[in-house]
Formats: C-alpha cells, sequence, structure tokens
C-alpha cells in the first residue's frame, strides 16, 4: 500500500471509511464537475469507492484518498492508472513485481475549495515524484475531455506536454461520445516540471 504525505496533503488508500467525506466534499459546488465523473449521491459513493478498491486489488490502479492536512478531512480522489510494464517484443513478459515503466494520473477530482489550490499543486507534485524518482517511469499520461479548457490549461501549467485528441475515445460524463485530449510528461522532462511545482508550493 502507498501513502505520499506533504506538508499540506496526504494521499492514503482509498477506503470506504472516507465516503462521508468524500460525498460532503463533491457536494460543494457541482457546477465545476461539468465533464467531470463525480459520485452525487451516497450509492454512488460507495460504488465509486469499491470499483476503485477492486482495480487495486487486480493491481490495475493505486487509489488515493486526497486529504487536506489542516484540516484532516478527505476533499477529493485520485488515482495511479493504466500501469504499463515495458518487456523485449521476443521474450517473457516483465514481472509486474517490479515498478511500472509508464503511469497515467486519472479519475482524479477535488472539492471545489481545493481546486486551483496548494491541495492540488502538491498532491500532483508528490504523484509525480513518485513516480519518476521512486518507480523511475519514463513517462506519465494526463488525460482529460477535449471540451475542459479549464483541465487542459491546469494540466499545461503543470509543463506537460500536448500529444493530441483521440476522437470519440470513451463515454462522456453526459452520455456521450468524449474526445480525449492526452498529455505526457517525460523522465528528461521531470526536473524542469518539479522545479515549477516546487515553485508554486
Amino acid at each position: 500500500m502507498i501513502s505520499l504525505a506533504g506538508k499540506f496533503v496526504s494521499l492514503v488508500p482509498l477506503e470506504a471509511s472516507h465516503a462521508d467525506a468524500l460525498l460532503a466534499a463533491a457536494g460543494e459546488d457541482r457546477s465545476t464537475y461539468a465533464f467531470t465523473i463525480v459520485p452525487r449521491d451516497v450509492d454512488q459513493m460507495r460504488q465509486f469507492i469499491a470499483i476503485a478498491q477492486g482495480e487495486a486489488t487486480r493491481g490495475v490502479s493505486v487509489p488515493f484518498a486526497t486529504i487536506d492536512r489542516r484540516s484532516g478531512k478527505a476533499v477529493g480522489s485520485t488515482r495511479f492508472m493504466a500501469l504499463d510494464w515495458w518487456g523485449p517484443y521476443f521474450g517473457p513478459a516483465p514481472s509486474k513485481e517490479l515498478p511500472p515503466s509508464g503511469v497515467e494520473i486519472g479519475s482524479t477530482w477535488l472539492a471545489a475549495s481545493a481546486q486551483r489550490s496548494v491541495i492540488n499543486s502538491e498532491a500532483k507534485l508528490l504523484m509525480l515524484r513518485h513516480a519518476f524518482e521512486t518507480w523511475k517511469v519514463e513517462r506519465v499520461t494526463l488525460k482529460t475531455d477535449a471540451r475542459n479548457r479549464r483541465s487542459r490549461d491546469a494540466i499545461i501549467r503543470l509543463g506537460a506536454t500536448e500529444d493530441g485528441v483521440l476522437r470519440a475515445w470513451q463515454l462522456a460524463s453526459d452520455g456521450g461520445p468524449r474526445d480525449t485530449a492526452i498529455y505526457s510528461i517525460l523522465r528528461s522532462e521531470w526536473p524542469g516540471v518539479r522545479d515549477r511545482l516546487v515553485g508554486k508550493i
């Protein structure tokens, strides 16, 4: 189990005990979730957590509750997902006991009061630092609904590079086909991204 802690935020394994605080966080201002799937009632929140825990058990994601260290309350959720292990074309598949070669940071949402705050910046710093400095990945991927200009601008401010838009890539939060904008940060770019984030915090 992975836990990550900074000065303002802790990322801890997502558990059923976080449901009530997360539901309160999700209810602050739902207008900020126009392009994001965020549970809206207790049943959806329990299902959200159960699905995330199932992914963790299968080793396909690492879900976190985002904790504001000043209040001790859960203010959102995020996860490592799409873990990818690189191996030779001919030869044995790489062991999944080893750290991944690439990973996505996604399924991220925050209470309205925590958006565009030190909470978000430090959470990204903690996750990117773990990915590049502990796992030593080659690439971190970030994706968002192509219509979500605020999210796209935030990803660019991190220092990520836009790789392109995949048309009708998945189901959107409004039920239609979603064009997905894809961004990446490479290992060689991490020092600059790290310095930018540290400066913001």
